[in-house]
């Protein structure tokens, strides 16, 4: 005769969750919770330096972060440089503005920072970085030139270094274990994010840690990878990252469980999670002068270009993106099933349990300008300007 019956199952069950949900207590009790410091910020003009200036003095200095060090940091250059929001420039919808970008080097070659390195993985493509920028209208010579000694790396492949370099994530990770990444991600002394404040299509919203999803290499994670080997060539999209079609190459570290879920809604946001525990960022930085609503690129339907007019910076990239989602009129407790999160789980709430950091607001303090003066509703502004 069996042992189990119903009510044992049921409270088995009960108990099983009980434990899933101290366990996410315990987490979220651990993860640091860092100060994050906003600022308006209505052009970028004169105003965008001594804005950051300021923003960076309040997070204690930008000299204790990067002096004397390596900086590597990573921008957001998503899609073709041929995409455009109407004829809106990228930097105005989708990009983080070039000018931004050029002020955060110019202070921290100000601050003392031995090599800065900007790193992004253009779509689809193993050109120079440079050149890719060159495409969208930029003048790569300006960021060049805006402190002593700036590179660029396309780290889409494997670049200048002669091997792939291996993160592992701590606590096991959601999805991955361990990640095989551009020696730029390790060779380096300080990370940075350098994000557009943006709704996201699959994850809800991309702010400085969904950013970091583009810091997986294509000839690894890409639709094709080659299958024992990196390809030499990134050719297509992260595919296997969204929906697992299939696993990364053979010389990488596998899923942890290839049974897992297929729904990009929960891979996407859980890899980001992971990504940003192999890879800490060290500053998280978010570009929300000019950006657009309803999703992460000009293809996205019914996108809208928006002025939030400003910017937002911190040490913890969890509690610097909770903030943000505040600004864009979410609540960063919610998690799936609710705005912005409708389809998804919350990468928030994911990297938290990873010990990342808390997306608690009661546990941030916020400098600078209040979240209530800065607050900007992008689902009102998609209703006003499509009302039908």
């Amino acid at each position: 005769m069996s042992r189990f019956t119903r009510r044992s199952v049921l409270a088995g069950a009960g108990a099983l969750a009980g434990s899933v949900l101290l366990r996410r207590t315990l987490l979220g009790a651990a993860a640091p919770a860092a100060s994050v410091a906003v600022a308006g910020c209505r052009s970028y003009g004169p105003e965008l330096v001594p804005t950051l200036d300021r923003m960076f003095d309040q997070l204690g200095g930008l000299g204790r972060i990067v002096k004397g060090k390596t900086v590597a940091m990573k921008v957001n250059l998503t899609g073709l440089a041929s995409d455009r929001l109407g004829s809106l420039p990228n930097g105005l919808s989708h990009w983080t503005h070039s000018n931004v970008i050029g002020a955060v080097v110019h202070l921290m070659g100000r601050a003392g920072a031995r090599r800065i390195r900007i790193l992004e993985a253009p779509w689809k493509s193993a050109e120079p970085l440079e050149e890719f920028m060159l495409q969208a209208g930029w003048e790569p010579l300006d960021l060049l030139n805006a402190a002593p000694l700036v590179e660029f790396e396309n780290t889409n492949y494997l670049g200048a270094g002669k091997e792939y370099a291996r993160l592992a994530t701590p606590r096991g990770g959601h999805v991955f274990r361990a990640f095989d990444l551009n020696h730029s991600y390790r060779d380096c002394d300080v990370f940075v994010s350098l994000a557009k404040l943006k709704e996201h299509a699959t994850a809800g919203v991309t702010l400085s840690m969904k950013n970091c999803f583009g810091i997986t290499p294509c000839t690894i994670y890409g639709d094709n990878a080659g299958l024992d080997e990196p390809g030499l060539v990134p050719l297509g999209g992260r595919g296997i990252l969204h929906s697992g079609e299939r696993q990364p190459s053979r010389s990488a570290p596998s899923e942890n469980d290839p049974g897992s879920p297929r729904d990009p809604g929960y891979r996407v946001p859980a890899i980001v999670a992971d990504l940003v525990a192999a890879r800490p960022i060290d500053l998280a930085i978010i570009d929300g002068i000019r950006t657009q609503t309803k999703g992460e690129t000009p293809g996205v339907e019914g996108a809208v270009a928006v002025a939030p007019g400003v910017l937002i910076a911190g040490t913890n990239c969890v509690s610097t993106d909770a903030v943000g989602a505040a600004v864009m009129g979410f609540d960063p407790l919610a998690d799936r099933g609710k705005a912005p999160f409708e389809q998804c789980d919350s990468t928030l709430r994911l990297a938290e349990e990873l010990g990342v950091g808390s997306h608690d607001l009661a546990r941030i303090e916020v400098l600078g300008v209040p979240i209530a003066r800065v607050r900007f509703d992008f689902r009102k502004a998609v209703r006003a300007a499509n009302p039908a």
